[in-house]
């Protein structure tokens, strides 16, 4: 989307800035792990139907809850497609997909490569609250995302992902 960062490099840990951005929507109840898989469809179909091109990244965005401990594994995830730019507005909307415009938002991440599994996820995550821990400076402002890169077709050991936690200055 217009405005975005790039990825964030293997290994690295960084603040980024975001601007405000659209996205198609839709929320996902269950397996945490198999949310962006399940959001996958209902979002190439609203995107198909209205013309609209893909970008990358693709997130997902994950309950407060999985900050708490890595046991998490059920809950309600929001998967979104991104619109290229705030001026894209489509035609329909499915019953189940929300169109929101995302806030500009401050986020700590880590730059993730291999498999989009659930477990990078929260390794990622644990190595963000160890980064937070040693900078307090910034503050929890949201609850964690994940940005994903790579189509499928991509190999695991290529795949780019960020895990990124909403935070502010203290």
């Amino acid at each position: 989307p217009k405005g975005f960062p790039p990825p964030t490099a293997k290994g690295d840990i960084e603040i980024k800035q975001y601007p405000t951005y659209r996205a198609a929507t839709v929320q996902v109840r269950g397996d945490l792990g198999k949310a962006p898989s399940r959001g996958f469809s209902p979002l190439f179909r609203h995107i198909s139907n209205n013309d609209i091109s893909m970008t990358a990244p693709v997130e997902t965005r994950y309950p407060a809850a999985t900050l708490q401990t890595d046991s998490i594994s059920q809950g309600d995830a929001a998967v979104s497609f991104l619109y290229r730019s705030v001026d894209v507005v489509p035609k329909e909307v499915a019953q189940n997909v929300r169109v929101e415009d995302m806030p500009p938002m401050m986020v700590v991440s880590i730059g993730m490569r291999g498999s989009y599994g659930y477990g990078v996820y929260t390794r990622g995550v644990q190595e963000l609250q160890d980064w937070l821990a040693a900078h307090p400076e910034y503050e929890l402002a949201g609850p964690p995302r994940r940005f994903f890169y790579d189509g499928p077709f991509i190999p695991d050991g290529l795949k780019r992902s960020d895990i990124q936690i909403p935070v502010q200055r203290n």
